[in-house]
């Protein structure tokens, strides 16, 4: 607010200490409606309020508005404070009408002519006025009116300096808003040359305004090439002493000099440099600021190196984009060589992100690789993770095929301790790198295997597929490929990812390493079967075509594999897909001769040559950082890129029904290619943007649904139907699929014919993190997109929870992810619900779901030997720390699921302790910010009655019965 001589409104002053003295909201509210009242009764019954009366009221109700409340009175009293010749008078109307006034009002006729008085006036302060209410409502009728005045007035000999630059800034905003409503061809000449106004406030208002105009069209205003770069050189020429009015910690004019620079980005290389003067003038500038860089500092303060950086930075931009002078490309990789080790982390930060850029040179790609062993450093160092992803993404553009070797076991170590946000991309970088540069195809086949190993949880599908191809197209390594993955799958934890690998490569080429007596066909099979009862639905299907391939290549074990296929547990699965499949590969196994189950199960031929969908899905997930690398050297690679798409099981079950009169060979694991499908206005269309994005989260890809990924992998906590309706009460969790999620932290936590929503959690001692996915399966946007965590007093002290926002849009087809941090304060027994709001085709939907955030989530395994086991076991005694329960078992007993359950819970399983070779005993501790709870378990299993015993003590009473009542839905 302007000061004002005499008394300042003395009665507004007056108004605003009394609202900030009411002591309660109730008080505000009164106080607020008596000034109302009176101000609405001044101006109904006083004809003759002077100028600064109305002005002092009209203030008042701009205050009042701000502070929430509907004002609905004082816009003619306003608009007639426009027509006033004093400045505070004007300024306050202007005020009002900026912020309250509607720009569909009928009053805005009356606007928009006092605002033409106020253009027309000689008055710069009126003018200024105008200028700035115009940029304020910015909107079309504003355009259409004054989308010839702006400009004439910008360009105008008369005008002064002051009034140009609002001139500027305002056109700008009506361009910006409504692009078609001005024509601005006319005077392109004229706002190009305003570059060479002595006004350096001028030449900067007006630079904001050209670059607009020239991303629109370039060739219009082509012209401005020359003058910019001849005002660059003049500023980076000069001292700061003769700029003195535009420099900045010694920097003369800091941001102009950035605006110049970006201005040069909008034109191709070949057009700034086709003028030879232009070009040796811009060299000379940019190596002036190369120099400058290099120049003890003037001050030490840090707003100075942030202007000298900010130049420093565009102009290194702009070698970048020109590509064209080696010289001016290894002094700028120097340059930001001595930032990467700078103890400014946005420093680092950018220099890091710069020389992902300059990678992709050819120029200066050596010299950026001779920074590597820094990056490296920086990688395992650096505190900040988002310095650390930059540092990863340098270290993928740095690669070629002389340091992968380096690079990739460099970025496989640090996998083991990455940042959870960040490990997808990296295991895609990681996968892409090995094949594009493999030395050989071992190593490739090592370096993936080890990835599956490292980062399981964080190999798409896209990676594992990826291998197979390689595999089944190189004959060379086929044998070498059957060999690694016997060995890895001999692990005693091994990730469902290895189970498939080692299933497709086994049963093709598992015959290769028979011979062998340590991988007979026998040992083969008992090896892939010992981890079938842990696997997922998807992945048990896949074993089973593995069964059926062993048949035809091992037939010694063919009525051992019967047995299996014959099963109960498999012929009458409640996965109707195993179901099938051990029917029917059952009956092949028995009816067809050799000749036709060689036919049928013959090996695989090589797979198409396709783009790699590694590099397809890192496309999609980060479009901007993708090419830095794989545009350098295209022939380089000796794999060729194969395509990953995945046969439907209708094409799959198709080809098994006549695999003679097709005459070609069946893929029974499911993996071969076909071209993706179109999108569609069908919602299942839509379903490989989600599988993409969750990655195994989605559960079986071969099926081309969105349903199928809840049937196969992931287990749906909740469920609802679409329609438009309130579906609050079709979505009640049931409890029989959430408590599978007791012991799992990924997979589908609700859906319906409108909407995915996947999940994948990390929990380390007290602190956890959600990772959700919303997956739009409509062809329709959602709008007013609101996840929220429902209030729960019970659970407010003991589970801090913090939701990072999401878009209030979710377009058709589309995703978004929302990150969830939980930190456990105590421990707890209810658990967090969510509730989604938005609106489909214009009507409301609702859902609640469960978050899978239990007690046993902060639990960390602990190890023990049998004294310290049962010393504390008999310590916690207490009625209230120890907890038991007998119950009939839910599934058949198998030592191997009970141990993954356990393990999945957060308990370890130590050996040796009881004396009892069927019991199972564990131990845990659960971390929370205030206190550690240990806990001990015993497991009995009756085989004989299909019962068991549990019992669990805890130091803290309570904490065993709420660990009891979760654990015994799991056996």
């Amino acid at each position: 607010m302007p000061a004002v001589k005499g008394d300042g409104m003395r009665g507004l002053a007056v108004f605003i200490s009394d609202i900030r003295n009411c002591k309660s909201k109730e008080a505000e509210e009164k106080r607020i409606n008596k000034e109302l009242a009176n101000i609405r009764s001044k101006f109904r019954s006083d004809k003759t309020l002077d100028g600064y009366q109305k002005k002092k009221y009209v203030c008042k109700l701009v205050f009042i508005f701000l502070l929430g409340h509907d004002i609905d009175f004082g816009h003619m009293e306003a608009v007639n404070l426009l027509s006033s010749n004093k400045y505070t008078e004007k300024q306050i109307g202007y005020l009002f009408i900026s912020v309250l006034v509607s720009a569909s009002s009928d009053l805005m006729k009356l606007v928009i002519q006092s605002i033409k008085n106020d253009l027309a006036s000689r008055n710069p302060v009126h003018i200024t006025l105008a200028l700035q209410c115009i940029a304020n409502i910015g909107n079309k009728e504003m355009a259409d009116a004054f989308g010839q005045e702006i400009p004439k007035l910008l360009v105008s000999g008369d005008t002064i300096d002051s009034v140009k630059q609002s001139a500027a800034l305002c056109l700008l905003k009506l361009i910006r808003n409504s692009p078609d409503a001005i024509a601005m061809s006319e005077w392109s000449s004229r706002i190009i040359h305003l570059l060479n106004d002595q006004n350096m406030g001028v030449v900067t208002a007006a630079m904001s305004l050209l670059e607009t105009l020239a991303k629109r069209n370039p060739d219009e205003y082509k012209g401005c090439i020359t003058l910019a770069v001849s005002r660059l050189s003049r500023i980076v020429t000069s001292s700061y002493t003769d700029l003195q009015d535009y420099t900045y910690y010694f920097v003369p004019a800091p941001w102009l000099s950035v605006k110049l620079l970006h201005l040069l980005q909008n034109y191709p290389p070949s057009v700034i440099v086709e003028d030879a003067g232009v070009k040796n003038r811009l060299t000379e500038c940019i190596e002036t600021i190369l120099n400058k860089a290099q120049e003890a500092p003037k001050s030490k303060k840090v707003q100075h190196s942030n202007a000298k950086n900010a130049v420093l930075f565009e102009a290194i931009n702009l070698i970048i984009h020109m590509d064209c002078d080696a010289n001016l490309l290894v002094r700028a990789c120097n340059q930001l060589g001595q930032f990467l080790q700078h103890r400014e982390t946005n420093l680092r930060y950018l220099a890091l992100e710069s020389m992902c850029l300059l990678a992709t040179s050819e120029f200066s790609h050596d010299t950026v690789k001779k920074h590597q062993e820094t990056v490296i450093t920086s990688l395992k160092t650096e505190r900040d993770v988002s310095v650390r992803q930059r540092a990863v993404d340098l270290l993928y553009a740095m690669c070629d095929r002389t340091n992968v070797q380096e690079i990739v076991s460099e970025m496989l170590t640090y996998l083991e301790m990455a940042d959870y946000s960040i490990r997808e991309e990296m295991v895609l970088k990681v996968a892409i790198l090995a094949e594009k540069y493999a030395v050989d195809y071992t190593w490739y086949v090592d370096t993936i295997l080890n990835l599956i190993r490292v980062a399981g949880d964080y190999v798409s599908e896209e990676v594992w597929y990826r291998v197979i191809q390689i595999v089944i197209n190189r004959d060379d390594v086929q044998g070498y490929a059957a060999k690694t993955v016997f060995e890895a799958l001999q692990a005693p934890a091994c990730h469902e990812n290895m189970v498939k690998v080692g299933g497709y490569i086994l049963g093709e080429f598992g015959n290769l390493i028979a011979g062998d007596p340590r991988s007979s066909p026998a040992t083969q099979f008992h090896l892939l079967h010992s981890k079938f009862h842990l696997c997922s639905g998807p992945t048990r299907q896949l074993l089973l075509s593995t069964y059926i391939k062993f048949v035809n290549l091992f037939g010694e074990i063919k009525p051992e594999i019967q047995e299996v296929l014959k099963n109960e547990n498999n012929t009458r699965n409640a996965d109707v897909e195993i179901q099938q499949r051990s029917i029917e590969y059952l009956q092949l196994s028995k009816t067809a001769t050799t000749d036709v189950l060689a036919t049928v199960l013959e090996e695989m031929p090589p797979f198409q040559e396709r783009e790699s969908s590694i590099l397809a899905k890192l496309k999609k997930k980060r479009p901007d950082k993708v090419n830095v690398n794989l545009d350098r050297h295209p022939s380089s690679s000796p794999i060729p890129p194969n395509a990953t798409a995945q046969k439907t099981q209708e094409q799959m079950m198709a080809n098994q029904s006549s695999p003679v009169n097709g005459g070609g060979t069946s893929d029974l694991l499911g993996l071969s290619t076909s071209p993706p499908a179109e999108h569609g206005a069908n919602p299942s269309s839509y379903s490989g943007v989600l599988i993409d994005v969750l990655g195994d989260l989605g559960g079986d890809a071969s099926k081309n649904s969105f349903s199928a990924a809840a049937a196969g992998g992931g287990d749906s906590v909740a469920s609802g139907a679409g329609g438009g309706i309130d579906l609050l009460a079709g979505t009640v969790c049931p409890e029989d699929t959430f408590n599978k999620f007791i012991t799992k932290n990924n997979g589908i936590l609700f859906e319906n014919d409108l909407i995915q929503i996947g999940i994948k959690c990390e929990f380390r001692q007290n602190l956890g993190r959600l990772c959700l996915f919303y997956g739009n399966k409509t062809s329709f946007t959602f709008v007013g997109f609101l996840p929220e965590i429902e209030p729960d007093e019970s659970l407010t002290s003991s589970l801090q929870i913090q939701m990072v926002p999401v878009d209030v849009t979710v377009e058709g087809g589309a995703q978004k992810q929302q990150v969830i941090n939980i930190q456990c304060a105590s421990d707890f027994t209810n658990i967090p619900t969510l509730t989604l709001h938005f609106q489909y085709s214009s009507v409301p939907q609702k859902f609640q779901m469960k978050l899978p955030v239990m007690l046993n989530k902060f639990m960390e395994a602990a190890q023990m030997d049998s004294s310290q086991f049962f010393q504390r076991w008999k310590i916690l005694s207490q009625p209230g720390q120890e907890s038991q329960k007998i119950c009939k078992a839910q599934n058949p007993f198998n030592a191997d699921a009970i141990k993954a359950k356990l393990l999945g819970f957060g308990l370890s399983v130590l050996e040796g302790i009881d004396p009892h070779p069927d019991n199972f005993v564990s131990a845990g501790i659960i971390h929370t910010s205030s206190h550690q709870i240990g806990c001990l378990l015993r497991l009995e299993p009756n085989k004989q009655v299909q019962m068991y015993r549990l019992t669990i003590r805890a130091s803290k009473d309570g904490a065993a019965k709420r660990l009891c009542d979760l654990l015994e839905t799991q056996f």
